[in-house]
């Protein structure tokens, strides 16, 4: 964080800073991995790559509903990393709750991985048929009846105002849009984490292994939001791939009794499944082009 911070110093120009802090927290994931050999051997450092690679896939489609959210708000581009900062340390509180829960129920109740299954198949087919993008530039309207119940400022510099209220124009606490913004955000990651947590509970069990790729994953999700915001529209066939990893993930829960597929070949498919969803929208735009 701090080495990132530095760059953020030093680089002025935003998509220069996201191409290497997304080089520098997938480094540090990768050499964290390494950091796991000698406590959990080869096995549970794979176990955590494979956990960490299903939790950067599936960002990819956080950071699409996030630049919905953003333009709903009419966030600025330059305010943007401040809501994306909070927004990651909630997470970072809430993914581990959800993850000691589900490993909780998961160790005292067995039906509940066949729950889980059920829960991942169902997040599968939703990404089968994404919902359209809408270019809505009135105010929303559950915005405006929010507004009615307490005023909200359109300040987008800081999370809370004091501002006058006509007629008698005394100063009054109110929300941003900003902070609107940023529940927005953090409820939004609550909403994700139905699908994550399962996802990677289905690769491991052990708690160490399975907080730390998920927070790994969410740590390098701001340099990642400022680096692939511009080029979501061009990965034409990215939500196959999500669905097909969440699929994945969920037959593997639900077979694990009988079939049981290790860290390595997880890894494997999850690779080839993304990798091929990104090499054929890339494809398909140099076709079209």
């Amino acid at each position: 964080m701090a080495v990132e911070f530095g760059l953020h110093r030093l680089m002025p120009e935003p998509r220069r800073k996201a191409i290497w802090a997304t080089v520098l927290w997938t480094a540090a994931a990768l050499g964290f991995a390494l950091l796991l050999v000698p406590y959990y051997q080869a096995k549970g450092a794979t176990e955590y790559v494979a956990g960490w690679a299903i939790e950067e896939a599936l960002s990819v489609d956080n950071l699409f509903v996030f630049l919905l959210l953003f333009r709903t708000f009419r966030i600025p581009e330059e305010r943007q990393p401040k809501v994306l900062f909070w927004g990651v340390a909630g997470a970072i509180v809430m993914r581990g709750a959800f993850i000691a829960g589900g490993l909780t129920l998961l160790e005292h109740f067995q039906w509940v991985e066949y729950v889980f299954g059920a829960i991942l198949l169902f997040a599968a087919l939703r990404l089968l048929k994404p919902e359209a993008e809408e270019e809505n530039e009135e105010t929303p309207a559950w915005l405006r009846w929010l507004t009615r119940l307490h005023p909200v400022s359109g300040r987008t510099d800081a999370f809370t105002s004091h501002e006058p209220i006509p007629p008698a124009n005394k100063l009054v606490w109110m929300p941003t849009t900003l902070l609107l913004a940023l529940i927005a955000v953090e409820l939004t990651d609550v909403v994700f984490a139905l699908d994550s947590i399962p996802a990677v509970l289905s690769i491991t069990r052990h708690p160490f292994l399975a907080y730390t790729s998920n927070i790994m994953a969410v740590m390098g999700l701001r340099s990642l939001y400022v680096l692939l915001a511009a080029m979501l529209k061009s990965l034409r066939f990215m939500h196959l791939g999500l669905a097909a990893i969440l699929a994945f993930a969920a037959i593997k829960m639900l077979l694990a009794r009988w079939i049981e597929i290790g860290p390595l070949p997880s890894l494997a498919v999850i690779a080839v499944l993304l990798g091929s969803t990104i090499g054929a929208s890339l494809l398909f735009k140099q076709r079209e082009a």
